[in-house]
C-alpha cells in the first residue's frame, strides 16, 4: 500500500461517496458537509491560507482534511483544522497524521494558531500527540500556537 497526500484545486462529484457513507453510518456529518458546502461554492479552501487535501490509495481517496480560516476566531491569522476522517479500513497507518501534518505545513505561511474542534476521544490523542494541546474555549477543544516556532530567529 502507497498511499499519497495531495493537496486539491478542485473537488470532483463523487470523490468523497466512500468518506461519507462509512462517515454517515458512524453518524459523523462533517465530510458530508464538506462535500455540501464545496458544490455549493459556500467552502473551497480557496483563501489565502486554505487548503484541502486527500489521502489517495491508487485512484481512491481514503482520507481527507482541510485547513480554513478560523470562522470563530474572528481573527484570520488563526486557521481552523477542519472535516479531518480516514476510512476505518486504513487507522492506524499514520495517514491522519500525515495529513495533520500536511495542513500544520500549509498554515506556517499564513496563521499564528491553529484551532480545532472534536469530540472523539481518539482524534484528540492523535491531535495531542501532534502538538495540539486542549482549550476550554467555545468552539475550540484544541490549539497549536505555530506562530513563535515560524518567528524565531538563530541567535
Amino acid at each position: 500500500m502507497r498511499v499519497e497526500i495531495e493537496r486539491l484545486r478542485d473537488l470532483e462529484p463523487g470523490a468523497l461517496d466512500a468518506l461519507i457513507a462509512e462517515s454517515d453510518r458512524g453518524r459523523m456529518t462533517f465530510v458530508r458537509r464538506l462535500a455540501d458546502e464545496w458544490a455549493a461554492s459556500v467552502n473551497r479552501f480557496d483563501r489565502p491560507g486554505e487548503a484541502l487535501f486527500v489521502a489517495r490509495d491508487a485512484s481512491q481517496i481514503v482520507g481527507v482534511g482541510g485547513l480554513n480560516v478560523d470562522p470563530y476566531a474572528g481573527n484570520p491569522s488563526v486557521g481552523r483544522v477542519r472535516h479531518l476522517y480516514v476510512l476505518t479500513a486504513y487507522r492506524r497507518r499514520g495517514i491522519g497524521e500525515r495529513l495533520v501534518a500536511e495542513i500544520i505545513a500549509a498554515a506556517r505561511d499564513r496563521f499564528h494558531t491553529l484551532r480545532l474542534s472534536t469530540s472523539n476521544p481518539e482524534a484528540a490523542r492523535l491531535y495531542e500527540r501532534l502538538g495540539f494541546r486542549r482549550a476550554d474555549g467555545a468552539n475550540c477543544t484544541h490549539l497549536m500556537t505555530i506562530g513563535a516556532q515560524r518567528e524565531r530567529t538563530p541567535t
